[in-house]
């Protein structure tokens, strides 16, 4: 059975341009077309709704920085050709899309040692390496060397590629990447609470 993507996005009980995010970076397999509506298998909706939160209590800090994206664009800077996230762009393209400018406290954002990335509530990629940063004369931050520990490809399935060189950073990519995270903020980055109270 195929869905339209206004279906499909109340079936995830979200907005539909929340949902489109989602096809437009590519991290949908099996899309189809009639005429100009893009249509959505239901086991792919099925599959978005079972994916599981986050564990975010496993991380050693009470709260997490966590980078809210959009779907990539072209941008005429000089360290970089797109801004945001694509399933289809290289991997030395897709960390310098991710890896800054943005107001922040940078402080906060490297004390957990890991920046989940998010599109429309999923975690599609995770930066390390953010103890250094630089600060621009807007206040934005920028994260030097931060490394791509791992991305997702496939948000239903889902397909990993993990990119970490360490084993640390592969396990935090292991443990985040595809999963479900919401946060709420008015910027780029959100601060997330790792703990529940009971």
């Amino acid at each position: 059975m195929l869905l339209t993507t206004g279906q499909a996005a109340e079936e995830l009980g979200c907005a539909v341009t929340t949902f489109r995010r989602l096809v437009r970076a590519e991290v949908l397999p099996g899309l189809g077309r009639r005429g100009v509506r893009v249509m959505v298998p239901l086991e792919a909706v099925q599959a978005l709704q079972a994916r599981q939160t986050a564990s975010l209590h496993r991380l050693p800090v009470s709260e997490l920085a966590v980078l809210r994206v959009d779907v990539a664009r072209p941008v005429q800077e000089r360290d970089r050709r797109w801004i945001g996230f694509a399933a289809s762009l290289p991997p030395a393209d897709l960390l310098k899309a991710l890896r800054g400018w943005w107001r922040c406290d940078a402080a906060s954002v490297a004390a957990a040692g890991v920046l989940p990335v998010t599109l429309s509530g999923y975690v599609v990629a995770v930066l390390t390496g953010l103890e250094e940063w630089e600060r621009d004369d807007q206040g934005r931050h920028a994260f030097p060397r931060a490394r791509l520990a791992g991305y997702v490809t496939d948000l239903v399935t889902p397909v990993t590629q993990v990119t970490a060189e360490s084993e640390a950073d592969r396990k935090l990519a292991d443990l985040l990447v595809g999963t479900r995270l919401a946060s709420h903020s008015g910027g780029a980055i959100a601060y997330v609470p790792t703990r529940t109270t009971d």
